[in-house]
Order: C-alpha cells, then structure tokens, then sequence
C-alpha cells in the first residue's frame, strides 16, 4: 500500500447508553511503520475504546482510521489479517498447555501448516516460555501469562501489534521484560501500539499521546513533551514531613507541589530555580528542620500530566 502509517482522523465514538459526552471525540494519530507508540492515561480515558475501534473489534460513531492504507470501516478483513491484538484481559485457555495455546491461535489466525511448527517455536523462545511449554495457562504466573497472550498475539507474524495496558497487573520485573520484548519486537519492522496508565512506561515508547476524558490533550516524543514544560523541578525531603509541607506552601515562587513517595516535586518558574533553591534552603534551615534531598530534578512524564490534565480543565 502507497501509505505505511496507522492514520486516526476526527475518530469519535459514542455508545447508546449515553445520554450527554462521548467515549471519544476527535482523535487525530498519526504513527509510522516500525515504531512504538504509547497511549497513556488513566482508567477512563478512553485508551481501550480507542484501541478495540483500531482493532475493528468495535464500530466508531464517526470518523476515519486506515491502517497501512486500508480503511477499517470498509476493509477490516484486510486490516485483521495485519494486526495482533491483545486485550486487558486475554482469553487464554486455561485447561490448555502453553503450546496448546500456540497451536490453537496459530490456527484460528490460519497459519500455514508447513510454518507452524516453525512460528511456535519461535514465539516460545521469543518470550522465553520454551521450559513452561507444557504448563497448563492456569499454573503460570501472572507475568507468564501476560507473554503467553503476547505470543499468542504475534504467532501469525502480525504488522501491527495492539496491546490494551499488557503490564497491568503483573510485577515490576514482568513489566520490565514485557516492555524489553515490545522493544525487540519493533526491531523487526512490526509498529507497536500499547496503552497504560503507568506514567513511566511513556519513557520506552518512540512517541506518545496522552489521553484524558476521552481526548488527547498532548502527544510527542517523550523527550519533547517534557522540555514542553513551562517550570522547572525542585525535589525536597525534609523531617519533619508536616513542618516541611507548611514551609513549601508559603515559598514565593512555588507555583505547585506535590508528594511523591518520602519527598515533594515543586514546580518552579523555569531557569528560576537557583533563587528558590536558596530560599527554601534558608527557610528550611531556619526552621531546623532535617533535610535529605533539596536539588533540581529532571521532569518525569508524570510531570508532563499532570501539567496536562490541569491545564485541560482549565480549558473545558
């Protein structure tokens, strides 16, 4: 096909049941062959509405979506035939062994018997399951089930791959090594699209859009969305923890903080920080009060969201 991008015009849906909104309106994508891209936001947002319409698996209200040149509304045999889809809760078969699985997705997406064998085996050592693959799907823990439903995704050897939050619910570890195979995956010319809500995952995608009560309100590589940030970031933690967030409060300057963890993020004018740096210092000293952490810091995606999110209900 003349177009090798994933194009989202004007995509907007909204489901019967509901008398005033939508699920979602207006989305406008853009996505090249070959990258990973990330839809980030929090439950609700509108990522998995998104996702199902992209993957045909749900009708859209209005709007265009052509996938590598194929318009789902008119062509979606030829659009399913590109895309692996994974949902936020896959239907394994649980009484079935990891390569049973295999067979039967590889089956159902019509891969050619000669070629199989061939495919299962390496999906099996693509996620690394070859030693679980005569494990039944219930036995397998959280995390392996999550790389079973991705080989189970991949087996047909997709363009496309589609994956509704895949490291939702499983350990910081399994997270880590799901995302390590979305970036060998995209390595061999295959355009991954992922949505989840965890702020961080962002950093790992080629470009991202930020979805927020059923709209983007921000997209851009992760790196660009961050220098787009009008203040810069202040950390401080301090004991005690209720004298340390009084003081924050009565800084000049101080346009917004907010806990994370043991320490508070301050935003700050940009390229202001080092007066305010100084008189939080001094303030703090004042007050005798233990500090730990009181230095610039790099802005976080979760930043990025944050500033995005108030900024859009400014707007609304």
């Amino acid at each position: 096909m003349e177009n090798q991008n994933i194009l989202v015009e004007n995509l907007t849906k909204k489901y019967a049941s509901q008398k005033t909104g939508f699920a979602i309106q207006d989305i406008n994508l853009d996505i090249g062959r070959g990258k990973l891209f990330g839809l980030i936001g929090p439950d609700g947002a509108g990522k998995s509405t998104t996702l199902r319409i992209l993957a045909t698996i749900l009708p859209q209200t209005s709007g265009n979506v052509h996938i590598f040149g194929y318009d789902i509304s008119t062509q979606p045999e030829e659009v399913r035939k590109l895309i692996g889809y994974m949902p936020q809760n896959f239907s394994l078969y649980l009484d079935l062994s990891v390569i049973e699985n295999l067979d039967f997705f590889a089956s159902i997406q019509r891969v050619p018997a000669a070629e199989r064998q061939e495919r299962i085996e390496k999906m099996l050592s693509f996620t690394h399951l070859e030693r679980f693959k005569q494990r039944r799907a219930r036995d397998l823990s959280g995390g392996m089930k999550k790389k079973l439903a991705l080989a189970c995704a991949l087996v047909h050897n997709p363009k496309l791959l589609i994956l509704d939050e895949p490291s939702t619910g499983v350990d910081p570890v399994s997270r880590r090594e799901l995302w390590s195979i979305l970036a060998e995956v995209v390595q061999n010319d295959v355009t991954v699209i992922a949505s989840t809500p965890y702020m961080d995952e962002a950093e790992r995608c080629h470009s991202v859009a930020i979805m927020y009560q059923g709209t983007i309100i921000a997209s851009g590589s992760p790196a660009a969305l961050r220098t787009s940030l009008p203040y810069d970031i202040i950390e401080v933690k301090a004991k005690p923890r209720k004298a340390t967030r009084i003081l924050i409060s009565q800084i000049t300057g101080i346009h917004d903080w907010r806990p994370v963890g043991d320490r508070f993020r301050l935003s700050v004018e940009k390229n202001a920080n080092e007066p305010i740096l100084e008189n939080l210092k001094s303030a703090l000293e004042a007050e005798k009060l233990d500090v730990r952490i009181l230095r610039k810091a790099s802005s976080s995606m979760e930043d990025v969201f944050i500033y995005q999110a108030q900024n859009s209900r400014g707007k609304a």
